[in-house]
């Protein structure tokens, strides 16, 4: 049959260089193709695709429902991306088939319209090239499942503010004003805050010497170990939301007032609930540098050059009859401050009616507060104490207190506030006099009232974090006490700072709840949203679009040759499809091919035969041997 002929039985191609299937092929690759090159852009356009917030708690709640649903359509894709690949093929290959083709390369085309593959070591780049095929297609499933599955991901959100700024002159100038005629630095029902509050933040404190955990509650906020003394930036964090009644030194608890906020995203304008959401923030805190050494009078290097003495007087309680019922010893201890000028501190304790304490049961903890020297004394202050009785494991210390203004990173997670950073710390300056004033205020408020008739609260908190951590005599081992007491003090001043703060803060304290500009500081951070969605994974999403565009780009390839083809006038018999065994089976029959037999060598003989499809005598397609004419021949 002549090339340009059309057979009436067997209809080939029209001569048209594109058919319409051909221009659906490729449309439908490039839809393809581009849904998922498309996705790709997108997250990496976002950095982020969360879902609605009610498909996120459903996914949420229904993980193994998702995985069944993105395996579905992952398949769907599939099966369609696999569809037009070998269509793709089958065309191509029928092309090819109108000139001589070897069985081997003809071998080849049916595996790869079938996405299979062959193993022929004879054969190496034909082997290589159906097992390529075959890896793209059957990873297609596993590319696609990764690009559409979401998961959990973080979002990550800027978020800046201001705070009430502790450190400028500003503040000092108003902390002075209110601390300005007042016998003492604490007010009204202030007192059951700092005396139960400092207290507790100096047990929780005292704690990470031996790596206890705690919890410091304070105004409805709770604190990992300790406070740093910071006020919580985060309004879910912030604690009672309960107007104060007092403010600034007379805070009794109540909402304390927030104004840290998300930032504006030109690329997201909805920020999702999440199923938590976490915060880190960088803002300003407060903390010491506490150092207690053993008191030694006669060193005239120790800090402060210090004595402490503890003189008493004994008063006899008597019984309706005249007899004693027991002695309250009145004592005055005096610390030899800095200069010599002492400071008095007068504490009563009781002992049995012989006057004798009971050395197991009852315990005196003198701490006697003082000044720094004219030098640094808007700097640090000295605390001198020394234990009696049950508490006699403290010798005569001396603590040297320097609070430092720090920057911190504080992490809000689980409900908790957690002071996971020093960034950066800075001791006092002359604008910071009348805060240290307070803070050694309260320091020494705490350490007077720590004292009762009996016991004293310092020493019981000592002992008893020490008597569950260790089973070693605390007696023997002052060097840990030491650690333990500097915990303490350091925690209490932390907390003083979160006081101070707080009642500044409250709502109230200012006019119009503004805190003036020349008294703020910069918080800034991030807030983190843990939602189901999807995030960008460079690596990984490349690695998954690999088969879906190599499985585009073969199909591009075969619908290339084929038209290719058409250029060529090749005449592909429309009619024929290779990769159904029936139509091979039909043409191997009408061709009447002379091959090998199943003897030594007759397979690797066969794979080398040329053959081209023919229409037969019969009108029937046939394969026939290259350089056989089926009219002519008589086959």
């Amino acid at each position: 049959m002549p090339p340009d002929a059309v057979s009436p039985t067997h209809p080939v191609l029209p001569p048209s260089r594109f058919r319409l299937w051909h221009i659906a092929v490729i449309f439908a690759e490039i839809v393809v193709l581009a849904f998922g090159w498309g996705f790709l852009a997108a997250l990496l356009y976002f950095d982020y695709i969360p879902l609605p917030n009610y498909l996120a708690n459903l996914i949420h709640r229904f993980p193994s429902e998702l995985t069944l649903v993105v395996t579905l359509i992952a398949t769907m894709l599939t099966v369609a991306t696999t569809l037009l690949f070998t269509t793709a093929i089958k065309d191509a290959l029928r092309h090819r088939m109108s000139q001589p083709i070897s069985l081997i390369t003809l071998a080849t085309g049916i595996a790869l319209t079938k996405g299979a593959h062959m193993l022929k070591w004879s054969h190496p780049r034909l082997t290589v090239l159906t097992w390529f095929v075959y890896a793209v297609l059957t990873s297609l499933t596993a590319g696609w499942t990764t690009l559409l599955a979401p998961t959990l991901i973080d979002v990550h959100v800027k978020m800046s503010g201001t705070e009430l700024d502790v450190s400028g002159p500003a503040f000092s100038n108003l902390l002075g004003q209110e601390l300005a005629g007042a016998a003492i630095e604490i007010r009204d029902n202030s007192f059951e805050i700092i005396d139960i509050g400092g207290i507790l933040s100096g047990i929780t404190a005292a704690g990470i010497t031996f790596g206890l955990p705690g919890i410091f509650n304070f105004n409805g906020a709770k604190y990992n170990l300790s406070t740093g003394g910071i006020v919580p930036a985060i309004s879910s964090y912030a604690g009672s939301v309960d107007i104060a009644d007092q403010t600034r030194l007379s805070f009794d608890g109540g909402q304390v007032l927030v104004d840290v906020q998300t930032e504006s995203d030109r690329l997201h304008s909805k920020i999702p609930s999440g199923f938590s959401t976490n915060y880190t923030l960088f803002q300003q805190g407060l903390t010491a540098n506490v150092t207690c050494v053993a008191l030694n009078p006669n060193d005239s290097s120790d800090p402060g050059q210090l004595s402490l003495t503890n003189p008493y007087i004994s008063l006899p309680v008597r019984n309706s009859d005249s007899s004693i019922a027991f002695y309250l010893r009145q004592w005055n201890s005096t610390a030899n401050c800095v200069g010599g000028s002492p400071t008095i501190q007068s504490y009563v304790t009781q002992t049995n009616a012989s006057d004798q304490p009971n050395l197991s049961g009852s315990g005196f903890l003198p701490s006697v507060a003082c000044p720094g020297a004219n030098s640094d004394a808007y700097q640090r202050f000295i605390i001198v104490s020394q234990g009696f009785y049950r508490y006699d494991f403290l010798p005569p210390t001396v603590c040297e207190i320097t609070p430092l203004l720090t920057n911190v990173t504080v992490m809000y997670s689980g409900g908790l506030i957690n002071i996971a950073q020093v960034i950066s710390s800075r001791q006092f300056v002359s604008d910071n006099a009348n805060l240290l004033r307070f803070i050694s205020g309260v320091m020494s408020w705490q350490a007077r009232n720590a004292q009762g008739l009996m016991g004293n609260s310092i020493g019981d908190s000592l002992f008893a974090i020490y008597s569950s951590t260790s089973n070693k005599s605390i007696t023997n081992n002052t060097a840990q006490v030491y650690d333990e007491l500097e915990d303490y003090w350091r925690g209490i001043v932390e907390f003083t700072a979160t006081f101070l703060r707080s009642g500044f803060s409250a709502n109230g304290s200012f006019p119009q709840n503004q805190i003036p500009t020349n008294m703020t500081a910069k918080v800034t951070g991030n807030m983190l949203v843990s939602t189901v969605g999807w995030a960008q994974r460079a690596p990984t999403y490349l690695l998954a679009a690999i088969p879906v565009t190599t499985a585009a780009v073969l199909t591009f390839v075969a619908i290339g040759y084929s038209v290719r083809g058409r250029m060529k006038h090749d005449q592909a018999v429309s009619s024929f499809d290779i990769s159904d065994p029936l139509h091979l089976i039909m043409a191997t029959s009408a061709g009447s091919l002379a091959l090998k037999g199943f003897e030594r060598g007759g397979l690797s003989q066969n794979e080398g035969t040329t053959v081209r499809l023919e229409e037969m005598d019969n009108d029937m397609l046939g394969l026939v041997q290259d350089g056989h004419n089926p009219k002519t021949d008589g086959t």
